[in-house]
């Protein structure tokens, strides 16, 4: 929200209902900004941009849980599959600056590609562009827009910046990444470009997510800087992991958080945090965990 000092978010993705670890991350996010002082915002955005996957009962379910939890924004959520024509225009302004490019491979061809650079992909790691159509591709049918990482794929491209929990952080997108993808032959826009629109349209300066997100932060600066939008401060959560040390998610079996004892699945979250156990009902075990992350974290602009 331009104009005020603070302005955090929190993102859920509508595939589900929420989890305890995206309990975790809302709490962090509200807590950040509530820790900020009374000007600050803090807004809910419903991040549906994948129609494949995305269901607006989720998102329903979603909103309703956050309001169980008592976690509410200060304004009216925000839905990005209603936002389409800034995604395009900011894919426009790349496509003027010559910052993206047409490309014809199928995630087979990416992978053949890779196999005769002798590089394998690592089990749950990425599937690195090795740059096929960054030189044209052959006039193929494009399947998606990818953005130019580098003048060359051999140049380094190390992205630095500052987390505020995990402390200095640098990428070399275009050696770990690649040229990534923008938006699919479905017409459909990806995570990274909606976000880095998004944040700056509504004015976000504080980003408070989970650890797993941290490996997109310097795809999103390096959009940012294409496109001149500020780069808002981050800070990336501890993840809840289950009995196998996996990450908790839908995909990995986790399970809706039972939001008719908020309490509990406040303090849960909280204690994944590193705050203290609430001591009173609700109101005030959200007060006092205000106090204990400022007094962690101290949020400024």
């Amino acid at each position: 929200m331009p104009g005020h000092r603070y302005t955090g978010r929190f993102a859920p993705s509508p595939t589900g209902l929420l989890h305890a670890g995206s309990v975790v991350a809302a709490l962090a996010s509200w807590l950040d900004t509530r820790a900020a002082g009374p000007t600050a915002r803090w807004l809910v955005r419903i991040e549906d941009v994948d129609h494949t996957r995305c269901r607006p009962e989720w998102a329903r379910a979603n909103l309703q849980q956050l309001a169980a939890l008592g976690l509410l924004p200060d304004v009216v959520p925000q839905w990005q599959s209603q936002r389409q024509s800034l995604y395009q225009g900011a894919l426009q302004q790349l496509q003027q600056q010559g910052a993206c490019y047409p490309c014809a491979c199928s995630r087979k061809d990416i992978e053949a590609a890779l196999a005769a650079l002798g590089r394998r992909r690592t089990r749950h790691g990425e599937l690195v562009y090795p740059g096929t159509c960054r030189l044209g591709n052959g006039g193929r049918a494009p399947l998606a827009t990818r953005f130019r990482v580098t003048a060359a794929n051999t140049a380094p491209c190390i992205t630095h910046w500052i987390d505020r929990r995990l402390g200095a952080q640098q990428q070399d997108v275009a050696q770990d990444v690649g040229d990534f993808v923008l938006q699919r032959a479905d017409g459909s826009f990806s995570y990274q470009l909606a976000v880095v629109v998004d944040d700056a349209a509504q004015g976000v300066t504080h980003v408070v997510r989970g650890a797993d997100l941290a490996d997109n932060t310097a795809r999103q600066i390096l959009l940012q800087q294409a496109l001149a939008l500020p780069t808002p401060r981050y800070l990336h959560t501890p993840l809840v992991v289950n009995a196998a040390g996996e990450k908790l998610s839908k995909q990995t079996g986790a399970q809706p958080v039972d939001t008719t004892q908020p309490l509990h699945a406040l303090e849960s979250a909280a204690q994944v945090l590193g705050l203290g156990p609430a001591r009173a009902a609700l109101p005030e075990a959200l007060a006092g965990w205000v106090a204990q992350w400022r007094e962690l974290y101290n949020p400024q602009p």
